[in-house]
């Protein structure tokens, strides 16, 4: 379960936004993911893959790492978690879902989002401080971000390859679902740069770098986007959080 953190929200209208954050075998960023949420003042809530409740949360977040040891292909087999049929209904009733590296694949699997990943085109595993494009500032995860703004989170992936026919990549394109795009270049080959995308409502989104670990200041990439920092200081990510408890209070949550 997710434990108790010392930062404490000074808000409470956003303290009472409940986000879940789910859990699988072989997930490793599940606290992580909690903690940004946590520090962007809302109330991270655990929740089991085994157990069909999403416990009245408001938002969920599919965190990274390698559910089930990425054995079949990475997310195939969290996909039909007894929880995830109930995330694929509530995404579907609007509310917000966000899927980070594989939780990105979870969300492609289960076809929240459309295309697939597969291996790097460099058939190795990357991790570096990577620097993002926020090309879509409207959906309910980066409304706290200006338009073509900046961001510099980790990158930490071995299938982490976004692909889609030339139809698919027109579409997202042409609806403005393109979300994030890798920028100073692309640091696995996913088709057209794309570093994430959304669905056409836009409350579910799914990219490949981690906004989570760049939330706290000296856990973080060494630069951000907004001007160098030091040592660890940058926390462009946690907009990202910010952005979804913001859209639900103004939303009426709360």
């Amino acid at each position: 379960m997710i434990g108790d953190f010392s930062v404490a929200p000074e808000n409470d209208a956003l303290r009472a936004v409940r986000v879940g954050v789910i859990t699988f075998p072989g997930t490793l960023d599940d606290r992580d993911a909690a903690r940004a949420v946590t520090i962007a003042g809302g109330t991270a809530v655990g929740l089991w893959h085994a157990e069909a409740n999403l416990q009245s949360v408001d938002a969920v977040i599919i965190p990274g790492g390698f559910s089930y040891g990425d054995y079949l292909r990475a997310g195939a087999i969290a996909r039909f978690a007894p929880l995830m049929e109930k995330v694929v209904d509530a995404a579907a009733g609007g509310m917000p879902v966000l899927g980070i590296c594989n939780g990105f694949q979870i969300l492609t699997e289960a076809h929240l989002l459309p295309g697939s990943m597969i291996k790097n085109n460099h058939l190795k595993f990357s991790c570096a401080d990577q620097l993002l494009r926020v090309e879509n500032n409207t959906t309910a995860w980066t409304n706290a971000y200006e338009a073509e703004a900046g961001m510099v989170v980790p990158l930490k992936n071995q299938d982490g390859q976004y692909v889609a026919d030339e139809k698919t990549l027109d579409e997202l394109e042409g609806e403005g679902r393109v979300v994030f795009r890798y920028d100073g270049g692309n640091p696995n080959g996913s088709r057209r740069g794309i570093a994430g995308i959304s669905n056409a409502a836009g409350n579910v989104v799914g990219l490949m770098p981690h906004p989570e670990h760049a939330v706290e200041p000296g856990f973080g990439p060494d630069s951000s986007a907004y001007g160098e920092v030091g040592l660890g200081y940058g926390t462009d990510g946690l907009r990202i959080f910010s952005s979804v408890l913001n859209s639900l209070v103004a939303g009426g949550k709360s």
